[in-house]
C-alpha cells in the first residue's frame, strides 16, 4: 500500500468532495496519509480529520509564512497539539525567502523554536524550504537537527545538497515534480539518492503529476510519481512502492 507523507487534505479546494474523496482513498491502494499543519488552524484542521479516519495521521506546525501569526500564548497551544497521539510530525516548519513577509528574522526565530519543540516532544520534522538553501541546512545543522529526523519537504535543491540532507539522516520528500519535463533537478535528486532516503508525496491539492498537473491534485495520482521514480533508478513500480513505505513508517514512527 502507498505511504502519502504530506497533504493538505483540510484545503478549501476539498470542500465540495473531501469525505467522498478520502473514503476512496484505501480501496485505490492509499494505506496511510500525513495530513500536514500549516497553520494554527490548519493543524487543528488536520488532527480533526486524523481523528476521524483510521488511516489518516496530522502534523502540527506553522509554515514559515504563516510563523506572524505565533506569540508565546500560542505557541503554547501549538505544543500541546503536537502531543496529540496522532501528531506523527511536528511541520511543515522551515524558512521560505520568495516573499518578503514574514521578515526573514521572524521565520528564523520560529524554525528555531519549533526545531527544539519538536525535540523536545520527540517527533521529526516535515522541513519547507523554499530560497533559502543555505539558511535552512546552516540552521539544521546548528540545532543537531541529526537528534531529530524528518524529511527535506518537496525538495527544490540541488543533488549535492540532497546528499548532505541524507548524512544528515533525513528523508527527501518526491512529488509530482519529478514528472515534469522541466524537473530536471529532481529527476537528478532521484538518482543520486537511495531508495531507502526517498518518501513519497503530493502536497495535494497542490504540484500535481503530469498528465493532470495544473489541475487538482489528490494522493489517488501517487502512482505516477513512484512509476517515474521506478524508471529513473532501474528498479520495479512494486519495490518503490514498498521501500517508501517502509521509509515513511519508520520515519513517522508507525507501526515499526
Amino acid at each position: 500500500m502507498i505511504f502519502e507523507t504530506h497533504a493538505h487534505y483540510d484545503d478549501e479546494a476539498y470542500d465540495d468532495d473531501r469525505d467522498a474523496l478520502l473514503a476512496s482513498m484505501q480501496e485505490n491502494g492509499i494505506g496511510w496519509i500525513v495530513n500536514v499543519g500549516a497553520s494554527l488552524k490548519s493543524t487543528m484542521a488536520s488532527i480533526k480529520l486524523a481523528e476521524k479516519y483510521p488511516f489518516v495521521y496530522a502534523a502540527a506546525g506553522v509554515h514559515p509564512s504563516e510563523t506572524a501569526e505565533l506569540n508565546e500564548d500560542n505557541f503554547a497551544e501549538l505544543r500541546a497539539q503536537c502531543l496529540h497521539k496522532k501528531v506523527v510530525a511536528v511541520g511543515e516548519i522551515g524558512l521560505d525567502y520568495y516573499w518578503d513577509e514574514p521578515s526573514q528574522e521572524t521565520q528564523r526565530l520560529w524554525f528555531a523554536r519549533q526545531l527544539e519543540l519538536a525535540r523536545a516532544v520527540k517527533k521529526p520534522v516535515i522541513i519547507h524550504s523554499r530560497d533559502a538553501a543555505q539558511d535552512t541546512y546552516e540552521m539544521l545543522k546548528a540545532h543537531r537537527a541529526e537528534e531529530i529526523g524528518g524529511v527535506i519537504h518537496c525538495f527544490s535543491y540541488s543533488a549535492e545538497m540532497a546528499q548532505a540532507y541524507v548524512k544528515m539522516g533525513f528523508y527527501i520528500g518526491v512529488g509530482g515534480v519529478v514528472t515534469f519535463k522541466n524537473g530536471r533537478k529532481l529527476k537528478e535528486v532521484v538518482e543520486a539518492v537511495p531508495i531507502e532516503r526517498i518518501v513519497l508525496e503530493t502536497d495535494s491539492p497542490y504540484l500535481a503529476p503530469e498528465p493532470n498537473r495544473g489541475r487538482r491534485n489528490s494522493s489517488l495520482h501517487i502512482p505516477y510519481i513512484a512509476q517515474r521514480i521506478a524508471e529513473i533508478k532501474g528498479i520495479s513500480y512494486e519495490e518503490v512502492v514498498s521501500e517508501t513505505e517502509q521509509n515513511a513508517r519508520q520515519m513517522y514512527r508507525i507501526g515499526t
